[in-house]
């Protein structure tokens, strides 16, 4: 696997960006709020982005990226978080593909392990479902990571940073929950967007 770049040191302050969707009734048409949130390691909230993107649509990759490199807080970025690969429905992000045109690295989180054949065959019911599916697997391996001292675990996939690293980064910044905060706030500001 390449990486973008080992870090040498995690500082604590690392600035990372944690991007959630809202709110939605599944199988509807529309957009969803995407919103993305800066904060400095576990703590420090710096910044948020926003970005619509279309349910169960296929932009979701490019338009995140967009917003990345739009915002102000773009050169300051180290790491991208995304609650899994998938935003409003089964928009798949390409993280291989956000990473390389972003040159930072990704890292999904999952609370709870995702049912890849389910998964597979949701995806059938939609068009360009094999677009979809290659994506999904270009996420690579599944990690399973121990947080606050083996009470708990997330599951996380990977781009363009070292498995030993995107560890370090999630258990630095899991500080009042089981995902990092970043993560955490981004759906909480997504979700109040959100019209249901």
């Amino acid at each position: 696997m390449s990486t973008i770049g080992k870090f040498r040191v995690i500082k604590p302050e690392i600035r990372v960006l944690g991007v959630d969707d809202g709110i939605f009734k599944p199988h509807t048409k529309g957009f969803v709020p995407v919103v993305g949130v800066v904060f400095r390691g576990g703590y420090w909230l710096d910044g948020v982005m926003h970005v619509k993107v279309r349910i169960d649509g296929f932009e979701a990759t490019r338009k995140i990226a967009s917003m990345i490199m739009s915002s102000p807080h773009y050169k300051q970025l180290r790491v991208i978080m995304l609650n899994g690969v998938t935003i409003a429905g089964f928009n798949v992000v390409d993280i291989k593909k956000l990473s390389l045109d972003t040159g930072l690295p990704v890292i999904t989180v999952t609370r709870d392990k995702p049912n890849f054949d389910e998964i597979h065959n949701a995806l059938k019911k939609l068009p360009r479902s094999e677009e979809r599916w290659k994506a999904i697997l270009n996420a690579g391996e599944l990690y399973e990571v121990s947080l606050h001292g083996g009470k708990s675990k997330i599951y996380m996939q990977i781009s363009g940073i070292s498995t030993e690293d995107a560890r370090k980064i999630l258990q630095l910044t899991s500080t009042r929950s089981y995902i990092p905060e970043a993560l955490r706030v981004a759906h909480l500001i997504a979700s109040g967007l959100s019209t249901i």
